[in-house]
């Protein structure tokens, strides 16, 4: 795999985030985000390829990676770091020659059959879930702790779990022995305290490493 820190994966949100995006960004990774994702998808090209370059700016400065949601065109306009697919888009292949061996490619997963699946294809990690209930996607089939566990012991790649993961329950995903998280409204959901927000998270996730959760 490349050399990324999945850690804490930050993915950005176009009805959190009304404005000045790449102020949220920015205190996100003071935060602790390890990487960020930039998802927008109700927005026209043009305008996701501006809030991109922004972002990709933010990022540079430091040195956070930058992965964008489904646009396999707007991760290479901007230069960003990979891009993630879910299972409807772009097929992993023909993404993988398009952006070459250099860029990170990421995969949603819903069900074991996808991870199985995944474990043949020329991915660098795989996101998993929905773990818990989430506000952002609506009718999202929730899969739960012990199917995360089951992933954890089939797949190949790095897993980031993901859906309505908080301060509340990330424990609880880190005792699987997962080690990366994937978060949205934990952190920009309270628009005045996305740092503060970020820097728990990162606490907590750095925490369960060394009092020795298992991790995969």
């Amino acid at each position: 795999m490349k050399k990324i820190d999945l850690s804490l994966y930050v993915i950005t949100d176009e009805n959190l985030i009304k404005k000045d995006i790449e102020r949220a960004v920015e205190k996100a990774i003071k935060g602790g985000a390890t990487v960020i994702q930039y998802r927008a998808k109700n927005k026209d090209t043009k305008d996701m390829y501006e809030e991109a370059v922004r972002i990709k700016k933010v990022c540079d400065r430091y040195s956070v990676p930058l992965i964008i949601n489904d646009r396999v065109d707007i991760a290479l306009a901007v230069n960003a770091d990979g891009v993630h697919l879910g299972q409807e888009d772009m097929p992993v292949e023909v993404a993988r020659r398009i952006v070459g061996n250099e860029k990170i490619i990421g995969l949603s997963t819903k069900m074991l059959e996808q991870v199985k699946q995944a474990n043949k294809l020329p991915v660098d990690y795989i996101g998993f879930g929905s773990i818990f209930p989430t506000e952002t996607k609506k009718d999202v089939k929730v899969s739960g702790i012990e199917v995360l566990k089951k992933v954890l012991e089939i797949s190949i790649q790095p897993v980031v779990a993901i859906g309505g993961i908080n301060l509340d329950n990330v424990e609880e995903v880190l005792q699987t022995g997962c080690k990366n998280i994937a978060v949205v409204s934990a952190v920009f959901k309270d628009r005045k305290n996305i740092e503060e927000n970020a820097r728990k998270l990162y606490k907590i996730i750095k925490k369960g490493k060394k009092v020795g959760f298992e991790t995969s």
